[in-house]
């Protein structure tokens, strides 16, 4: 699933695309929001709020999308046959005379009224990448998971917003934590939203996840040359992998 990085770059290209323009095509393809007209309506602008996507408009509304595992948001040029968004997997249009966004997949579909949106992302915890990483509310949140393992708690959207499995694997590696230990046992929590919210930072600008663990089982460590493997955290149906060191990250 795309992680906080990725919807940032996203929320920034809808931005250099749309962005101050007035819409003159604006397709809902989704059941509870077809009728919604859009067409002549100027956008805004998208922000990005953990794995959300608030894209506002001047008559009050706002677009809320989610990517889920395979959403992706795609821009065309106008007229081009790629934005001719043909292809059943497309789930919503909006283009002005230069630029067309089109959004395949996408996980989660909602127009509200903008004074209203915070309603659909109240259940999250802070933002890793809002402009101040709020600690103190993190902090509050990560003690009252207790004796779940920290890779859990790091992969909740209520503690915190934005982390998936791959920046859990990298925050984790970065403090050399084994990833299961226990949350009221590690010692420095904020350490670890320091470390994903500095990797995310990385990774805006570059367009580049980290890579030191995830996806590379059974290579060798950066730090010590042990195979790297990998291990699932969570219960199904919901599992997920995490990626770690054995050496580096051994348990307490």
């Amino acid at each position: 699933m795309p992680e906080g990085d990725v919807l940032r770059r996203t929320a920034s290209r809808l931005d250099q695309a749309l962005a101050g323009r007035r819409l003159v095509r604006a397709e809902l393809r989704w059941p509870s929001a077809g009728g919604v007209a859009l067409v002549g309506r100027t956008v805004l602008g998208t922000r990005a709020y953990g794995k959300h996507l608030l894209t506002r408009f001047d008559d009050g509304r706002t677009l809320h999308t989610h990517l889920r595992m395979d959403g992706q948001w795609r821009l065309a040029r106008t007229g081009s046959p790629a934005a001719a968004a043909r292809s059943p997997q497309v789930r919503a249009v909006l283009a002005d005379e230069r630029w067309t966004a089109v959004g395949d997949l996408l996980g989660m579909l909602d127009v509200v009224a903008t004074r209203e949106e915070h309603g659909l992302i109240a259940h999250l915890g802070p933002d890793v990448l809002a402009d101040e990483l709020d600690l103190t509310e993190i902090g509050r949140r990560w003690e009252a998971a207790g004796s779940t393992p920290a890779a859990e708690v790091l992969l909740d959207q209520r503690v915190a917003a934005g982390i998936g499995t791959i920046y859990t694997a990298e925050s984790c590696f970065a403090l050399r934590l084994w990833p299961w230990t226990p949350a009221d046992e590690v010692s420095d929590p904020a350490g670890l939203y320091r470390a994903a919210r500095a990797l995310m930072q990385r990774a805006v600008e570059s367009g580049l996840p980290p890579g030191r663990v995830h996806g590379r089982l059974r290579r060798p460590c950066p730090r010590c040359g042990t195979p790297v493997a990998v291990a699932p955290a969570r219960r199904p149906p919901m599992e997920r992998p995490v990626f770690y060191c054995p050496t580096c990250q051994r348990p307490a």
